[in-house]
């Protein structure tokens, strides 16, 4: 025998479905203080990556520089190989308008075969070594400056070609 009320038939819709029937709303139940903590924490993680996408894109640029140094010295070679001598710039080789990741031109000057006269422009280490002594090909860098000593604070992030070529890279790391 069954005791209570017999089970309705008919219309339910003006009643509310039970509990575990329920729809379920994105923001139901999510207070204005739990959505705060989640976009505080987003914030911080994001902060945080910040710096190492900068550091990427710095090392991404510096590498391209050295790319293209390596496309000119190869050409400057050639050049050299067929004329016995380096160009005197870097019209010679259709290569005067490329300009390195900051917007800067590239900066070559020829050494061998140029006399004891323009040896005061030439690159030099910290010990006013010159760098090459075929001819110097660099990036101002980030900066846009330089100076004939490696070790001067403006030339400190240039990218430079030394030991003809056997080095290519930020000049404070020579």
């Amino acid at each position: 025998m069954r005791f209570g009320r017999p089970p309705r038939i008919g219309r339910r819709s003006a009643r509310r479905p039970p509990d575990g029937l329920r729809r379920f709303t994105p923001l139901a139940g999510f207070t204005l203080l739990e959505l705060t903590i989640v976009t505080v924490i987003i914030g911080i993680l994001a902060s945080m990556a910040a710096p190492n996408v900068q550091r990427v894109r710095e090392k991404a640029l510096v590498a391209r520089a050295i790319g293209d140094m390596k496309a000119i010295e190869i050409e400057l070679n050639q050049y050299h190989a067929t004329n016995m001598l380096p160009p005197d710039d870097l019209t010679a080789i259709d290569r005067e308008g490329l300009l390195d990741p900051w917007g800067n031109p590239y900066a070559y000057l020829r050494i061998a075969g140029a006399g004891k006269g323009g040896k005061g422009a030439f690159r030099k280490d910290k010990f006013l070594v010159p760098l090459n002594s075929d001819f110097d090909l660099y990036s101002m860098g980030p900066d846009g400056q330089s100076k004939a000593p490696i070790a001067a604070p403006v030339s400190k992030d240039d990218i430079i070609r030394a030991n003809d070529g056997s080095y290519m890279g930020i000049a404070e790391f020579f």
